[in-house]
């Protein structure tokens, strides 16, 4: 089933940004859709965060809104298939988070060298970056596109629809506490953060700080509006 076809196909969010929805990959047997982000940053170049399964025609579809020169990986999770467009983009720059690398090592994937998002402000005035903190695991660059007001994260907040996953998976994603509309950090996540809530807490104040109107998430319904009030209750557990 195509989740949120059509697929490889960029839909506009707002002034320079686009989300492109992939094909579903198992993550331990669980069906996850997939999501990357695409911004056109002042001088035209192409910041790509996140990158689904390339194929020519999304390759083609992104080189034409100018060039490739960013290619993010936010987590450790989201990695996968960054090799396979930094192949086919070499002249663009491989940013990751925290533990990226290693775990790319560990799954004997080939990473590209990649430089550090620890902080560092690499677009300032365009994309704020955050690295949020806390997790004795999980380690996840956030990003906040000023033109457009959207805060991009990757699996902090899932939310899948009942409609649009498999029979079974609907009760599983209402004890992850997963479950569209009330989508959050996964349970299992939370609980990674259970030393670290208040460096948690100060990123997620950071982001409300913000004051995103949208914000996309690569699994499941994103949020088109009031992207304040949805981080509130997302993170209603740590505030």
């Amino acid at each position: 089933m195509q989740v949120y076809a059509p697929l490889d196909e960029l839909k506009p969010v707002g002034d320079g940004i686009w989300v492109v929805d992939g094909p579903t990959i198992r993550f331990y047997g669980v069906p996850f859709p997939t999501r990357m982000t695409v911004v056109r940053l002042a001088d035209g170049a192409v910041w790509v965060h996140s990158p689904i399964r390339l194929s020519e025609a999304l390759a083609e579809a992104v080189a034409a809104l100018g060039p490739v020169a960013h290619l993010v990986a936010p987590n450790q999770i989201h990695y996968a298939y960054l090799p396979d467009w930094s192949r086919r983009f070499p002249g663009a720059s491989v940013w990751a988070a925290p533990g990226v690398a290693e775990r790319a090592a560990d799954h004997d994937v080939a990473f590209p060298e990649a430089r550090a998002l620890d902080g560092a402000e690499p677009w300032p005035g365009e994309i704020d970056c955050l690295v949020v903190g806390g997790s004795a695991v999980h380690h996840e660059a956030v990003f906040f596109h000023r033109a457009s007001r959207t805060l991009i994260l990757t699996d902090l907040i899932e939310n899948f629809e009942p409609a649009r996953v498999p029979w079974w998976f609907a009760p599983v994603a209402w004890l992850a506490g997963i479950k569209d509309p009330d989508g959050a950090m996964p349970r299992d996540m939370r609980w990674t953060f259970r030393k670290g809530r208040a460096e948690l807490r100060a990123a997620v104040e950071t982001m409300i700080g913000w004051g995103p109107e949208k914000v996309i998430v690569a699994h499941g319904r994103w949020y088109e509006r009031d992207g304040v009030a949805e981080l509130r209750r997302a993170f209603r557990f740590v505030l």
